[in-house]
């Protein structure tokens, strides 16, 4: 078996495995990434691409969650890239504010909503207001008239998420790491550490190893074998072109969303299927979007569509990230589970990797996230 080398091999072309490599250029060291299929062809090029970290870092009481840290260093890390990724590629990643307004439409949704509020209000870099039915109107009065308030957030932002992955790819080749494509089927180790990456037939000689594989990562079980307890959830989104003008803002209610993207398009979804590893679009989901989308603006209903996506978000089985390093494995790390937040915190997962290969420390507690836990 012939065999290559690298100072660090990362598995996994998503918006982790390339924030990875990204931050780890920064210091000089220059990885392989290995991605089976092409670079955006998953969740990381087909998200909706907000920006913000006072949703997926919550728990269920409303306050923050352990990934609410993630979440407020990922942001603060894309405002960054939104600067130097675009100076770098000349890749345009449509990064914009973008503010939000999460409907409620029954009494108990606005009780809900003044408990969770109280928190965000402390959260530094956002304004968060509680406005009645008709001052939701006034923003937009395509909005539905059976809106009884909705909470309204400046601070947040929205990104192109193709356009982010393309950039990335771009800016780690330009550092000098590579990017092979192929199928990786296992691992060496020799004392306690990683050794290689078996690939095509071929191995590649590291030291170091770094797993961000989506919900593949649970292909990563037998390699370790430790128990790697990921699954897929299917989202699906629509892109609707809809007379009028474009919407400035995130309308969403409950898990849905939609806003006018820079392609002119309405962007809405988006769905969480437990279907296995199917990614095909499906005409009942498209019909469940629609539904939500009338719910939260009627005139919805004269849109056409134009392009209906499906992708799959890594989800562990107690909704945590994975990241950080692989017990039993000298050498080996793992950046996964974003869910329905990958976008959002994927650069501050590979940033906490890469601190961790470079200099075995990150500022962010990552303890919540051992990638071992299920063994437990």
């Amino acid at each position: 078996m012939s065999s290559d080398a690298a100072d660090v091999v990362v598995i996994g072309g998503g918006i982790a495995g390339l924030s990875t490599a990204y931050f780890l250029g920064q210091t000089g060291l220059k990885c392989v990434v290995l991605e089976r299929d092409s670079i955006g062809s998953h969740a990381s090029g087909f998200a909706y691409g907000g920006i913000g970290a006072l949703g997926g870092g919550a728990s269920a009481s409303g306050g923050p969650g352990p990934s609410h840290r993630v979440a407020v260093e990922g942001v603060r890390l894309h405002k960054i890239l939104a600067q130097s990724l675009p100076e770098q590629t000349g890749v345009n990643i449509e990064f914009r504010h973008r503010p939000s307004l999460s409907l409620l439409f029954t009494d108990e949704e606005i009780t809900s909503a003044k408990r969770s509020i109280q928190w965000m209000k402390t959260q530094p870099g956002y304004t968060v207001d509680l406005l009645d039915g008709s001052q939701v109107r006034g923003i937009d009065s395509r909005i539905s008239s059976k809106t009884t308030g909705a909470v309204y957030v400046e601070g947040t932002y929205d990104v192109d998420p193709y356009h982010l992955m393309l950039a990335l790819k771009q800016s780690v080749e330009i550092q000098g790491s590579v990017i092979k494509y192929g199928s990786v089927t296992g691992l060496e180790s020799r004392d306690g550490s990683v050794s290689a990456v078996r690939f095509n037939g071929t191995k590649i000689v590291c030291s170091k190893v770094v797993l961000a594989m989506g919900p593949w990562s649970v292909e990563a079980s037998d390699w370790l074998g430790t128990p790697i307890e990921m699954r897929p959830v299917k989202g699906q989104i629509l892109r609707l072109s809809m007379p009028g003008p474009p919407f400035h803002m995130s309308i969403g209610y409950g898990s849905d969303y939609a806003t006018t993207k820079s392609d002119g398009n309405l962007w809405t979804g988006s769905t969480e299927e437990e279907v296995g590893f199917n990614e095909e679009p499906t005409e009942l989901a498209r019909d469940q979007i629609m539904a939500s989308l009338i719910n939260m603006i009627p005139s919805a209903g004269n849109a056409h569509l134009v392009k209906h996506t499906a992708c799959l978000r890594p989800v562990a089985s107690d909704r945590l990230l994975l990241l950080g390093r692989v017990p039993g494995w000298n050498g080996v790390y793992m950046a996964t589970g974003g869910g329905r937040q990958g976008i959002v915190m994927g650069p501050a997962m590979g940033k906490v990797i890469a601190d961790l290969i470079a200099t075995e420390h990150t500022d962010i507690s990552i303890v919540a996230f051992d990638p071992g836990r299920f063994s437990i």
